[in-house]
């Protein structure tokens, strides 16, 4: 995989810490303390974006990491505009700015984006690159076909395609199909966002009246409105509490064994509800709980289709 490292060039470690959630359900209390529980817990690599909470998440992120060396920090450019050259520019000056970094470690087209010609925002980002305002480049949310037709371009232009974010959890299995094995093949590093899908694999909405996005954000619950994912939820709640741990550790115990090449990203509001994910990142699986909990998803067919071959 991409050897990425913070500026310091220590090793990255193997999960991340996504701060989508500060600035909104958590202010900046709780995201201090969560940044200190990261570093204690050896994590060195925090990921945000340009429109997270209006901006609010990158300036928090800025004030808790601001200059550090030994911190990894990756944002998004913005996705509200075509990723045109002067849009990215801009995007990565204001980031920059709430950041406090001159130097943004990370920078992910934040979506795909049919407006622009990829020639054209590929030649921009490697002109940032270039001038050393970010050091790897990363894409989220692309297709496979979208991931090869940049990676051809930005060969062409002498850069590359560093990281690959990719929604990935129990619930949400495509990135099997295709981006894994592309992934691998491309010497691109993955890093998986919603581990816990939204909240729904700590087993929470189980209960009516349960507090989280899937309950006011529309879009988490279209998202992870089939019954089958609710019915995982359960069984994954029922695994859990048959040996005595939370299942948001099983969850992300249960990701970094099925795909140990990548990231986990790792979210919560507060310290409280991360402790669960961050021991998940030393929790070992035994064959029969790994296999019990694969069992709870389908698996998603071959890019062929032709299933009999699998």
């Amino acid at each position: 995989m991409t050897t990425m490292t913070p500026q310091s060039g220590t090793a990255l470690a193997p999960a991340a810490y996504g701060t989508m959630q500060w600035g909104g359900t958590a202010d900046a209390s709780a995201a201090r303390d969560m940044f200190a529980q990261c570093l204690d817990a050896g994590l060195n690599h925090f990921d945000t974006a340009h429109l997270y909470t209006e901006g609010r998440s990158e300036e928090m992120l800025g004030a808790l990491a601001g200059t550090r060396d030994d911190i990894f920090v990756a944002t998004k450019a913005a996705y509200d505009k075509p990723a045109t050259a002067a849009n990215l520019q801009a995007s990565v000056d204001l980031s920059r700015k709430r950041l406090q970094r001159d130097v943004i470690d990370l920078l992910y087209l934040h979506r795909f984006d049919p407006t622009t010609p990829l020639e054209d925002t590929f030649a921009a980002l490697a002109a940032l690159q270039q001038a050393g305002t970010i050091r790897y480049i990363g894409v989220s949310n692309y297709a496979a076909w979208q991931v090869m037709k940049a990676q051809a371009i930005a060969a062409g232009l002498g850069t590359r395609i560093d990281a690959l974010q990719p929604m990935m959890n129990l619930v949400k299995r495509q990135v099997e199909v295709e981006l894994l094995p592309m992934a691998a093949d491309q010497d691109i590093q993955v890093c998986g966002y919603s581990p816990l899908g939204g909240g729904l694999l700590t087993g929470k909405y189980a209960v009516t009246g349960a507090d989280g996005r899937l309950a006011f954000d529309h879009r988490y619950a279209a998202r992870y409105g089939q019954a089958w994912m609710h019915d995982a939820a359960v069984g994954l709640a029922e695994i859990a509490a048959g040996l005595g741990v939370p299942a948001a550790t099983l969850a992300v115990a249960w990701m970094r064994r099925h795909a140990p090449q990548a990231h986990p990203i790792l979210s919560a509001r507060s310290a409280e509800q991360l402790a669960p994910s961050l021991a998940g990142m030393d929790y070992a699986l035994d064959d029969a709980t790994y296999a019990a909990i694969t069992a709870l998803s389908p698996t998603p067919p071959p890019a062929t289709d032709r299933i009999e071959e699998a």
